[in-house]
């Protein structure tokens, strides 16, 4: 069976959706054969192949730490899905979708997006520990794009029960990133401690997105990274950004438009970069950010739609 053009009506948007490096969008696996998979040996058989497919996961599957994720691939959870106890390694790879797909109780990360890999939308997807916390804080983070990666675009998704969330920049020493770490991330609710995002060297527009209860912090620019973030609601968040952290210098970070309810004042430097110089986008009105809680993660796609072809 062929994959079609998804008719769930969200399109790519963000960096993902910028002509360069050969692409003029993000696509994934449109074009290519549909398949669903049941098995860790079968995900693997699509995952890791060179060919385009539309992969549709369908039950739990326990991934048993990182599997490879190829170029030109869509990989979409059906109703009641699950990825357990690892996730996807993408490395120098280029042009994925990932949508609807709870990844749950990873030691390691369950999204390590490396090595000068480019166009990756990842969209309505659950990323937690589970039900059972604290033990996520010994684990890694949920979500890490280093290595001069570039043009990400992490929408409309749930990130829960766990510390480390997100890692943009793989060390203060990785200067050769500079130029490259360009990510969007919007309308995504983050109920985790901190990362969301931690950034370095990169240009990262942090847009429309729920903040509740980070026990940590919120936001962090560091290593000479641009950061804007604008329109956001923060709830019960003792630090909505930083400036520099750890041992890492600072960064530039710009703040516009966002709701603090409940929390502290923003770390500002600089003055970051204007995301419209690469892409058009519109900011909702902050005050409307916490409806988000009903409209993120899995379960609120057709994920037939998204895939583009009829049930099967």
């Amino acid at each position: 069976m062929t994959a079609g053009t998804p008719t769930d009506g969200i399109v790519v948007d963000g960096f993902a959706s910028v002509p360069t490096m050969g692409l003029n969008t993000t696509t994934g696996g449109v074009g290519g054969c549909a398949v669903k998979v049941k098995t860790l040996d079968e995900l693997k058989t699509y995952s890791d192949s060179n060919n385009k497919y539309v992969i549709l996961i369908d039950g739990v599957i326990d991934m048993a730490g990182m599997v490879p994720l190829r170029s030109d691939k869509t990989v979409i959870g059906l109703p009641g899905s699950k990825l357990i106890n690892g996730g996807f390694e993408i490395y120098k790879r280029q042009n994925i979708v990932i949508r609807n797909v709870f990844f749950q109780g990873a030691p390691d990360d369950t999204l390590k997006i490396n090595q000068n890999t480019h166009h990756v939308w990842v969209d309505h997807c659950t990323f937690s520990d589970g039900d059972v916390y604290p033990d996520g804080k010994e684990h890694d983070g949920l979500f890490d794009i280093t290595r001069e990666t570039t043009h990400i675009t992490v929408s409309r998704s749930l990130f829960k029960n766990h510390s480390k969330t997100m890692l943009i920049g793989h060390s203060d020493g990785a200067t050769g990133d500079t130029g490259f770490l360009k990510t969007t991330v919007h309308h995504n609710v983050f109920m985790t401690d901190q990362r969301h995002p931690r950034v370095r060297f990169g240009e990262v527009h942090v847009y429309n997105n729920y903040f509740l209860n980070n026990a940590l912090y919120g936001v962090a620019s560091t290593m000479n990274a641009k950061v804007l973030v604008e329109g956001n609601y923060f709830k019960n968040v003792p630090y909505p950004s930083y400036v520099g952290y750890g041992d890492s210098g600072p960064g530039e970070l710009v703040q516009r438009n966002n709701i603090l309810d409940n929390s502290g004042t923003f770390q500002t430097a600089g003055s970051a970069f204007d995301p419209k110089t690469y892409y058009n986008y519109t900011v909702d009105d902050p005050s409307t950010i916490p409806n988000l809680l009903n409209k993120v993660g899995v379960g609120i796609i057709d994920p037939w739609k998204a895939a583009g072809v009829a049930q099967f």
